[in-house]
C-alpha cells in the first residue's frame, strides 16, 4: 500500500507502547569488537553517542552477549553482570540526552562464538578459545571445532540468562530491547533445519524449532515492562534449499505477535557459509514487506539502504515501519540530519553544531 501523504514519513514520530521514536531511522546493531570482558568503554560511548548527536531516532547497541560463552569474539559487549549494567549507564544517559531512544540487542552466538575480530582474520581462536554450544553438534564450517549439543539444562540456563540480562538492560536505562534471532547465531540455529537436528521438543517440527525463541521471548517479556517495546531480529531466509524460508518467517512473526513482540527486524542469511546472496540495494526489503503484510506486525527494513530517497520510498510504499541503517551510518554519523535537509524537513541540529547547518 502506498502512502498518499507528501510529508516525509522518515521523520514522522512512531509511538510503540509507551515509547515514541522521534523518527524512523534506527542505528542497526553493529559489533565493534572493542570491549574487554564484555565491558563498554569510551569507544562505545563515542561511537553510539555520535549517532545520537547525528539525529537517529533509535540507537541500538551492538549484539550484547548474555554470557561470556555467547560472545562472537573476546571483544564483544556483554551484560551478564551488574558491573556491565553500571558501565552502560553513562552511554544510555548520553544517547537519551540527545533526544534519541536507547536500545540494546541481546544475543548468544552459539556455534559462531569464540572467533577473532574481523581484522585479525575472523577465524576460530587459536588461543583462549572456548567450547561453543549449539542445538546440534554441527559446526558452521567443516574445518571449525564441533559445538556441544545443548542439553535441556543448557537451554533452560540460556533462557534464564536472557531474562536476567533484560532486567539489567532495564536497570541501565535502555528503552527498547531486541532479541537477536538472525545471522546464524544461537536462536537462528534452533530455527533452521540446516543447523537443528534435535529429536526432542526443541527439534524437528516448525513448532519445536521455534520453541527456544518463544521461551526466550516469554521470559524476557515477563521482566521487560509492558510500556517498553520488544523487537526480534530474524534472518527471513537462509537462501538455501531446505532451510528457513520467508513463509516460515511469516508464521513465526504471527506467533511472536501473540507473545508481546512489537516489531520484527528482517535481515537474512548467516547460517550457511558460501551462500549466494543478491547483494543489491534494498535486497532484503521484500522480506520486511511480506512479513508486515501477511503477519500483520510492524517490521524493520535493513540492508544496503543508503539514501534518504530509498528510506522514504520504503515507508511510503508501506513495506516497513522502521529503517535500520548500518554501514551508511558508519560512513556518515549525521545521515539523519542530512536526510532531513534532502527531504525538506527543518530538523533541529545540536546547538553546538547549529552554525554549520546552512
Amino acid at each position: 500500500m502506498t502512502h498518499a501523504s507528501s510529508t516525509p514519513l522518515l521523520f514522522d514520530p512512531l509511538p510503540i507502547r509507551g515509547i515514541t521514536l522521534p523518527n524512523r531511522i534506527v542505528v542497526s546493531p553493529m559489533c565493534q569488537y572493542s570491549a574487554t570482558d564484555g565491558m563498554p568503554n569510551d569507544w562505545h560511548l563515542v561511537h553510539l553517542g555520535s549517532r545520537a548527536v547525528g539525529g537517529a531516532g533509535l540507537v541500538i547497541c551492538e549484539a550484547t552477549a548474555v554470557s561470556p560463552e555467547g560472545r562472537i569474539s573476546p571483544g564483544d559487549l556483554g551484560i551478564w553482570s551488574d558491573a556491565h549494567t553500571d558501565a552502560f549507564r553513562r552511554i544510555v544517559s548520553f544517547i537519551r540526552g540527545q533526544g534519541s531512544v536507547a536500545g540494546i540487542q541481546l544475543a548468544h552466538a552459539g556455534r559462531k562464538a569464540s572467533h577473532q575480530a574481523p581484522w585479525l582474520g575472523g577465524g576460530a581462536l587459536s588461543e583462549g578459545a572456548w567450547q561453543t554450544e549449539a542445538p546440534s553438534a554441527i559446526p558452521f564450517k567443516d574445518d571449525e571445532p564441533v559445538p556441544a549439543a545443548m542439553t535441556a539444562a543448557d537451554i533452560s540456563d540460556t533462557v534464564r540468562q536472557f531474562a536476567e540480562c533484560a532486567s539489567r538492560a532495564l536497570d541501565a536505562g535502555f528503552q527498547v530491547l531486541e532479541i537477536h534471532g538472525a545471522h546464524g547465531y544461537l536462536v537462528h540455529e534452533f530455527l533452521s533445519p540446516l543447523s537443528n537436528r534435535r529429536t526432542d521438543e526443541y527439534g524437528g517440527s516448525f513448532e519445536n524449532r521455534i520453541r527456544f525463541l518463544l521461551d526466550i521471548t516469554e521470559a524476557v517479556r515477563s521482566v521487560w515492562p509492558e510500556d517498553r517495546p520488544l523487537f526480534v531480529r530474524i534472518s527471513a531466509t537462509d537462501w538455501v534449499e531446505g532451510g528457513w524460508t520467508p513463509e516460515d518467517s511469516v508464521r513465526l512473526a504471527s506467533v511472536l505477535k501473540t507473545k508481546g513482540v512489537d516489531l520484527v527486524d528482517c535481515s537474512t542469511g548467516g547460517n550457511s557459509p558460501g551462500v549466494r546472496i543478491p547483494l543489491v540495494p534494498l535486497y532484503q526489503v521484500p522480506f520486511a514487506a511480506q512479513v508486515k503484510k501477511e503477519a500483520g506486525i510492524m517490521t524493520g527494513a535493513v540492508g544496503l539502504i543508503t539514501t534518504a530517497a530509498e528510506a522514504e520510498g520504503i515507508l511510503q510504499r508501506g513495506e516497513a515501519d522502521l529503517i535500520f541503517l548500518a554501514r551508511q551510518l558508519l560512513r556518515d554519523p549525521y545521515f539523519p540530519l542530512h536526510a532531513a535537509s534532502e527531504l525538506g524537513i527543518d530538523k533541529p541540529w545540536p546547538l553546538q553544531y547549529e552554525r554549520a547547518k546552512n
